[in-house]
């Protein structure tokens, strides 16, 4: 940095508590690498000088800062009176130091009662203010105590637009206020990534944990609610202790109701349990790394919220202390945490996911922005602020208690010309909310949809949909849709347990062999099933349509091919080598047309769009398709619709056809009534509605009179592949009931 003959910038930075001296830390390096620019004093006051809670001083001067003043202003209790008479010692204490220091600006950080002193004394002695992350939501006294310093301070740098909008709103003066995200965020995305991270995880949790396999809790009270919130500490702890996962619990804060909470930790053995390591502080660059790796974090720390959704660390944010603040996609909150099994839900759904990186809080580049901005603060201004008066947007987030409203999965459909995806999610209607079956009332709710035409090589294909799922994935935290993992239905023979096509259909270029959900996985970071398009199409009828409710059924997909899924027992059936329910290839004649599978007269030989086609291919050049009323539009390719369209028309060679199709069709359906005695056939796909009729005919003239009775029905659902590809990631989603 240049000064340009200026004078140094004399700053005080006075730090409270482990929490704070994070995020300030950084400004202090950033500060010191500048002498010529910025002369630096650090007053240290607060927690940071209590055994109790670590003597955090230390670390700060193992940073090798120089600490010019140490303020013991903290009055021991741990309740609502003792933090009251802490900020009475504090504002007794610092007007002599801020009177020797005489700095040029004060930079104070966040919502901590010793903050509200610091703000007080400064402003109050005529000495600017920098307050760090203003204008942020949290809920509980925080939320005030952080509105009143902004009150009282003249700069602010904040971590977010939505925090910048509540401070106009706040009618602070927008030419005042810097977005310049979380200062922490320029350490922690340059750190976590250390090659020693096992070696810091096997320093605190010992030897044995593995990444991701361990959980990290901090949990601190809440001073509006101290009963309530030592409640759900001892909540907490019970889900931990069941959950049974190795756990660093870090002790809770110096506000009113920590000794209670101690007590609690205390109480249930802790600190000698076998699966937990109860510790007072972790430096910043430490847990870092454990925060970064772990399996799942909980508790209602601000880093919960804000740190950990830099890693994509899944988070479980209890109670109300964080309520409003801004989270990405890894955070789920349990703001009515009542009860044991609510907490221990959540660790089930949380626990080992990983999430995309946010970037809400910063992008490594505060430190720059805010050094920049106190050099260009004018000390020959007036310290008077004005005021403003603009509106401010409401926060919106997700609470554990309506995850059945919003959940929702991302649906692949790989067909033989289209590649689509949809976000896919489960709507309870409002009426049903209440009712112990609303399950079973939910309907699938296709929110967005995206198609593109399917590429002819493996690569394109796999680079196409990881770019459609990554921009579905996007759009879905938008529509507030929380994504539970990803769906893929295809065409061909599918291992559903590996995630690997084995063998594709010749519709699909380069489709064998192929292992689909590793890679989907990997860039999402989400749970990836994958099924044949047949299979889903059952899976989807299960789900959202006719087969819901019902036992054993088939479905039969009537489109470009013949495919199909069978469900006995509510079980979707795969077989051996994951070939049961090719019903397309079930053989109807010995001698009949050639199949794409290199057999003779399958169903889908017949009664197929491939099939109609060909046909229609065939009459046409005889010149015997068109009929008065038809016409072929110059280079329109003759289909199986001109075959359909001729035989209404009274075409008797279309109408043969199509009747031996009809007819080949119901003898395969009448097979498999015999076979497996389902209770419904439902048809899917675009010929499902011609054929209705058909196979009812065949099966009352063919089928043994047990088996005539049988339910035939027309799927009513529009897009069976996409929604049965989403029911595999929603059923496992909801197979609990809260």
């Amino acid at each position: 940095m240049e000064n340009n003959g200026k004078r140094k910038l004399k700053v005080c930075v006075a730090t409270c508590n482990r929490a704070d001296y994070s995020k300030l830390a950084p400004i202090m390096f950033g500060m010191k690498a500048n002498p010529d620019v910025f002369e630096l004093e650090v007053v240290v006051l607060g927690s940071h000088l209590i055994d109790d809670y670590g003597n955090t001083f230390r670390m700060i001067e193992q940073d090798e800062f120089d600490i010019g003043s140490k303020l013991h202003t903290i009055v021991r209790g741990e309740d609502e009176a003792a933090m009251v008479e802490s900020v009475g010692l504090a504002l007794v204490k610092l007007p002599d130091v801020l009177q020797r220091l005489k700095p040029d600006v004060l930079i104070v950080h966040g919502d901590r009662f010793d903050a509200l002193a610091l703000a007080t004394a400064a402003a109050l002695m005529n000495i600017r203010i920098l307050h760090l992350e203003g204008g942020e939501v949290s809920g509980t006294i925080d939320d005030s105590i952080r509105h009143a310093i902004s009150k009282l301070a003249h700069y602010h740098a904040c971590c977010t637009r939505r925090a910048e909008s509540h401070l106009i709103a706040m009618c602070e003066d927008h030419s005042r206020i810097l977005l310049a995200g979380c200062p922490s965020y320029d350490k922690l995305l340059a750190a976590h990534k250390r090659d020693d991270y096992a070696d810091i995880i096997k320093a605190w949790l010992g030897d044995g944990v593995k990444e991701q396999d361990y959980i990290v809790a901090l949990q601190h009270p809440v001073t509006t609610d101290i009963k309530n919130s030592i409640k759900i500490y001892e909540l907490m702890l019970d889900a931990l202790i069941s959950f049974n996962k190795r756990t660093l619990i870090l002790f809770p804060n110096i506000d009113a109701g920590s000794k209670e909470m101690v007590r609690v930790m205390r109480k249930k053995g802790i600190e000698q349990h076998p699966n937990f390591q109860a510790v007072k502080h972790v430096p910043f660059e430490q847990f870092i790394q454990l925060v970064s790796h772990a399996g799942c974090m909980i508790g209602n720390s601000s880093c919960g919220v804000r740190e950990a959704g830099a890693f994509g660390t899944p988070v479980i944010n209890l109670g109300t202390r964080q309520t409003g603040r801004e989270t990405g996609e890894n955070v789920l909150h349990v703001r009515g945490a009542d009860t044991h099994n609510k907490i221990y839900h959540a660790l089930e759904l949380q626990f080992g996911k990983r999430y995309p990186c946010s970037k809400i809080y910063g992008d490594g580049n505060a430190v720059p922005r805010i050094l920049k901005f106190l050099q260009s603060i004018n000390l020959e201004e007036p310290l008077q602020k004005t005021f403003c008066f603009p509106a401010v947007k409401d926060c919106i987030s997700q609470d554990i208690d309506h995850i059945l409203e919003t959940q929702s999965a991302l649906a692949v459909d790989l067909g033989g010309t289209n590649l689509r995806v949809a976000i896919v999610s489960m709507k309870v209607p409002s009426s049903f909310k209440d009712n112990a079956s609303s399950q079973i009332q939910c309907q699938g709710k296709i929110v967005k949809k995206y198609s593109q035409s399917n590429p002819k090589t493996y690569e394109e294909r796999i680079d196409l949909i990881l770019k459609m799922c990554k921009e579905a994935f996007i759009d879905a935290v938008h529509l507030n849709c929380r994504v539970l993992g990803v769906g893929v239905s295809t065409g061909g023979r599918v291992n559903p347990q590996d995630g690997v096509v084995l063998h594709s259909t010749k519709l699909i270029q380069e489709w064998s062999s192929v292992d689909i959900r590793t890679p989907i996985s990997n860039a999402l970071h989400l749970p990836v099933w994958v099924d044949n398009d047949g299979n889903c199409a059952a899976l989807a009828e299960r789900k959202f349509g006719h087969g819901k409710g019902v036992e054993n059924f088939v479905t039969i997909i009537t489109g470009t091919g013949i495919g199909g899924g069978i469900v006995q027992h509510n079980e979707l059936i795969h077989g051996s080598t994951f070939c049961a329910a090719e019903l397309g290839h079930i053989m109807v004649s010995l001698d009949g047309p050639e199949c794409m599978c290199g057999s003779r007269g399958c169903i889908e030989a017949y009664a197929s769009g491939i099939a109609l086609q060909r046909e229609a291919k065939r009459l046409n050049d005889e010149d015997q398709l068109f009929t008065e009323g038809m016409a072929l539009k110059k280079e329109e390719p003759v289909s199986a619709v001109h075959l359909i369209n001729a035989a209404r028309l009274g075409n008797p060679k279309a109408d043969a056809v199509l009747r031996t199709a009809g007819t080949a069709l119901g003898v395969g359906i009448v097979n498999i009534l015999h076979m497996v005695n389902p209770a419904m056939v439902i048809l899917s796909g675009v010929l499902a509605s011609f054929y209705e009729n058909p196979v009812r005919q065949i099966i009352n003239q063919r089928a043994l009179s047990s088996a005539r009775d049988i339910q035939v029905m027309s799927s009513e659902l529009e897009e069976p592949a996409l929604l049965g590809a989403a029911s595999m990631v929603l059923d496992y989603a909801t197979r609990r009931t809260y």
